[in-house]
């Protein structure tokens, strides 16, 4: 009888689709964490990429964005709002709506949207809170990260207070969150606890000698000077060729329409495929694209999972951060981010990136050291994240 009561519906939401494959490495990570726990749904913003990607053997995933009712009610005040004070969330949040169906009173829904509050459309997340909270029994944000600057915004501060749990992945959002909202905890990011699939390596890839490296255009949209981050991975990849016996895998992570990362690494291929020592992966779900990153030697990384892949198979790594995730979470592995983020905003010159990776390179052996000696245990304290879960079901 008592086991029933625990058998709560658990209600994934801010998923946007497995071609992120950083949103599939969350939602595989979380099912893995959660296993047992409760009934376990995910409202997807695209359901058909997380039915390529085989997401649905793991879980019940159910359409989570709709088209807008134009004839509704509250399609006219979310009008009204956006003409009269120019707020686009409450529009935007209608796209969600239906998805209140799959939420019940006893529902525990938790947002694994790990950085929707680091984005230009965070109030869109405080709209859905908002409106998924007010029926679901407790509401969780799960494996996130914060820039704290944003918490003095009175109208987000109360979005975070409201929450009935927040479990953050690094240091610097769970010190600024804990401020907020008492029921902060913090733990590492559930990508942590995904699975590598054995993977058969292409010509070229050298297990153990290979320089992996992702590049986003979403980082390249963050640079101070136009074309200095494609210049910086120009130089370095001429660096690894002319001068180390190593090869070069160039690997994406997100390959959605509007924000791909084979079109920058398709333009590196293109550039150095003459050499014989540069290989493009392609696409293939995080747990094969785990399987690759880990046989690297080095990683340089813009896609945080794809970074969080090579730290936890205890890649020596260099960051190619934007925003406070990268920092925390090195600084948790590390001591310090120094030396192990550069951010894309301070490139200036066209060795940044080479500098930058020969620290990495110099220090490869202690940095490998740390790595072996932190991340089983490190893993070891994400799972037990279900702990704080567990009090919400009872």
């Amino acid at each position: 009888m008592e086991e029933d009561k625990l058998m709560r519906d658990i209600v994934l939401y801010s998923h946007s689709g497995s071609k992120n494959h950083g949103c599939e490495a969350i939602v595989r990570g979380t099912a893995k964490i959660l296993d047992g726990m409760g009934r376990i749904s995910l409202l997807s913003h695209e359901k058909d990429e997380d039915l390529l990607y085989k997401i649905d053997e793991i879980i019940d995933v159910k359409q989570g964005k709709f088209p807008i009712n134009k004839k509704s009610l509250d399609f006219l005040k979310a009008y009204m709002a956006l003409k009269l004070k120019k707020d686009t969330s409450k529009m935007d949040v209608l796209q969600f709506k239906d998805g209140l169906n799959s939420i019940k009173e006893d529902s525990i829904a938790i947002s694994i949207g790990g950085d929707t509050y680091c984005y230009s459309d965070v109030y869109n997340q405080v709209e859905l809170h908002k409106m998924y909270g007010k029926k679901a029994y407790k509401t969780v944000l799960w494996g996130c990260s914060v820039e704290p600057k944003l918490l003095e915004d009175e109208k987000i501060a109360q979005d975070i207070k409201d929450y009935d749990l927040i479990i953050t992945r690094e240091s610097i959002s769970y010190e600024a969150l804990k401020k907020v909202n008492k029921n902060t905890y913090l733990y590492p990011d559930p990508a942590f606890q995904l699975d590598k699939a054995h993977v058969k390596l292409p010509k070229g890839f050298i297990e153990n000698n290979t320089v992996g490296i992702n590049l986003s255009p979403l980082v390249i949209k963050k640079e101070n000077y136009d074309g200095i981050t494609l210049k910086n991975y120009e130089n370095l990849i001429e660096h690894i060729i002319k001068n180390t016996d190593m090869n070069i895998a160039l690997i994406p992570h997100v390959i959605w329409e509007h924000n791909d990362d084979r079109e920058p690494l398709r333009y590196l291929h293109d550039k150095f495929k003459n050499t014989n020592r540069v290989v493009m992966i392609e696409d293939d779900n995080c747990m094969e694209l785990k399987g690759y990153i880990s046989k690297c030697r080095f990683f340089i990384g813009a896609r945080t999972h794809a970074t969080i892949a090579a730290y936890s198979t205890c890649v020596p790594t260099l960051v190619v951060g934007y925003s406070v995730k990268a920092r925390g979470i090195a600084k948790d592995l590390f001591g310090t981010y120094e030396n192990y983020v550069l951010p894309v905003q301070e490139l200036k010159k066209e060795n940044d990136l080479l500098d930058s990776f020969k620290w990495i390179y110099n220090n490869e052996s202690n940095i490998k050291e740390r790595l072996d000696k932190f991340i089983p245990s490190y893993k070891e304290k994400g799972i037990k994240v279900k702990d704080q879960v567990e009090k919400l079901l009872k």
